[in-house]
């Protein structure tokens, strides 16, 4: 129906009448208000029930009453919140200023920490940290007997090296001794391996002068070029390799420069080899025609005058590509005994010079070298002198190269060659001067195997010379048990046709050795 322009609707199917028919009085009272102010008339009265609204707008509908300042009252549960936000659900009420409570049991503050002990002091050390060395006990004995010597032990000896270095910023000084109880020779010793101060004046130069172990040369046991003293009755007795390479009191100094280095090394004094005397091994003497020793030991007369009886040594090396080019010169004596002085009989160190070449580097899969000397006997250029070494050319091949896993094989060809062997010949006195080969040739062949990381190390060293007819054989076995301490066992087995021929005269000395190590 219509009444004054307006639709009447009833409203059923809700669920509060009551409240629904407030809301359509105060939107119809609205509307008739616009529309009386539409036609210019004042505001008829508001139905009953309607006067008391508030200022703002028609009063709510009973429940809508009183709402929360900033909006309608939040359900039940939700009233009263933080003043940050909502209440936070039960058991995480009050929480900490900057973080929520914890759980229970780790409220605590936790218990004071009893400040650690103090360490007991460390002990005082008995070697300070500048000063090194080792301690070696080693023995040797032969396997068989010698009747030109009185004692079965080839070695015998406790030896403790010390060794220190000094370093500055343009010097090194550095120290090795040897402190030797030799029960062989029944002595006390004391062997002064270097004492050296090392200077660098420029960055291309370095100058060592003093007590030091010099070497140069591509070979591995076989020294054309390396004119430096040798200790020989070391190595053939049982000794640690290292021994064989004997001090010089020398002055040495190396040029580096983009071209060519050089090394030029001066030795005021004579540094003979420390060779066989009989002392300890037994040797071949042709003036007895028979194998002699301590009973019959060497006597030489070596040239020993400062600054006159001197050496001179020179090196000038390069690197071709991936290989390196030396070229060697020397001046002074023969190192080990070259001839021999009447009456009475003395072995004598004549004059030499030695002139060579060598060169080194990668060949197929291994190391490949090449070297070759001629030595010039000055005391006996004509060759015609029995008692003196005749001039002599000397050649040595090597290759090296790992042959299995760990496992490291080479070998080495050397030849010795007379250069004025007719005129040698020739002045022999017949029926009692033995005539030398003109040359003599020698193979060498070296295997070392590692085992057990490498702490494990064995190796064989084996001379043979087709011409001589004679063989000297250096198996070892050497283990490292700690970082500290080395033990090693091995032998100096010597054979030979004849007792006249360079390994077969020692043949009396095969002997065994064993030694203990340790370093500090």
């Amino acid at each position: 129906m219509r009444r004054n322009g307006f639709r009447w609707v009833m409203i059923t199917n809700c669920s509060s009448f009551n409240d629904r028919l407030s809301r359509v009085a105060a939107a119809l009272a609205v509307i008739l208000l616009l529309q009386w102010q539409a036609h210019g008339a004042d505001a008829p009265p508001l139905p009953e029930g309607l006067e008391s609204g508030t200022p703002s707008g028609p009063a709510l509908p009973e429940g809508l009453e009183d709402p929360a300042p900033s909006g309608p009252a939040l359900p039940e549960g939700l009233g009263d919140p933080a003043p940050s936000g909502p209440a936070l659900p039960e058991g995480l009420g009050d929480p900490a200023p900057s973080a929520p409570a914890l759980p229970e049991g780790l409220m605590e503050e936790p218990a004071p920490v009893d400040p650690p002990e103090e360490e007991p002091e460390a002990p005082r050390k008995l070697r300070p940290d500048w000063l090194h060395g080792f301690w070696d006990v080693r023995g040797g004995v032969r396997t068989q007997n010698d009747p030109a010597q009185s004692k079965d032990a080839t070695l015998g000896e406790m030896r403790l090296q010390l060794r220190a270095d000094k370093a500055w910023e343009h010097a090194l000084l550095r120290y090795r001794g040897d402190f030797i109880g030799d029960a062989v020779l029944e002595e006390v010793d004391f062997d002064l391996r270097e004492l050296s101060l090392t200077l660098t004046p420029a960055p291309f130069v370095d100058v060592r002068v003093g007590r030091q172990v010099l070497t140069w040369g591509t070979g591995d046991l076989l020294f054309l070029n390396d004119l430096f003293p040798k200790d020989w009755q070391a190595f053939l007795s049982g000794r640690d390799v290292e021994y064989l390479k004997a001090p010089s009191d020398a002055l040495r100094t190396t040029w580096f420069t983009d071209w060519i280095n050089i090394d030029f090394v001066y030795t005021p004094q004579f540094d003979h080899d420390r060779f066989i005397t009989g002392e300890r091994l037994s040797f071949y003497n042709p003036l007895f025609g028979r194998t002699v020793g301590s009973d019959n030991q060497v006597n030489y007369n070596a040239p020993s005058s400062w600054f006159r009886d001197d050496e001179f040594a020179l090196r000038l090396y390069r690197m071709v590509g991936s290989a390196e080019l030396a070229f060697y010169a020397y001046s002074g004596y023969w190192k080990s005994p070259g001839g021999q002085r009447f009456p009475p009989p003395q072995a004598t160190f004549p004059r030499l010079s030695v002139y060579g070449a060598s060169l080194r580097g990668n060949v197929h899969r291994g190391i490949g070298n090449i070297e070759l000397a001629y030595y010039d006997s000055r005391q006996d250029r004509s060759g015609s002198n029995p008692f003196i070494n005749n001039s002599e050319f000397r050649l040595l091949l090597g290759y090296e190269q790992e042959i299995g896993r760990e496992l490291t094989g080479a070998v080495q060809y050397y030849l010795e060659h007379m250069m004025d062997y007719s005129a040698y010949r020739n002045s022999l006195i017949p029926f009692i001067m033995d005539a030398r080969d003109r040359s003599r040739h020698l193979f060498t062949v070296r295997l070392t195997k590692l085992l057990m990381r490498q702490d494990l190390i064995l190796s064989l060293f084996a001379f043979f010379s087709p011409s001589d007819v004679d063989a000297y054989l250096r198996p070892n076995i050497r283990y490292r048990v700690t970082d500290n301490w080395i033990v090693e066992c091995g032998a100096n087995v010597f054979l030979g046709e004849s007792k006249t021929t360079f390994f077969g005269q020692f043949e009396d000395n095969t002997n065994v050795y064993a030694a203990a190590r340790y370093s500090f």
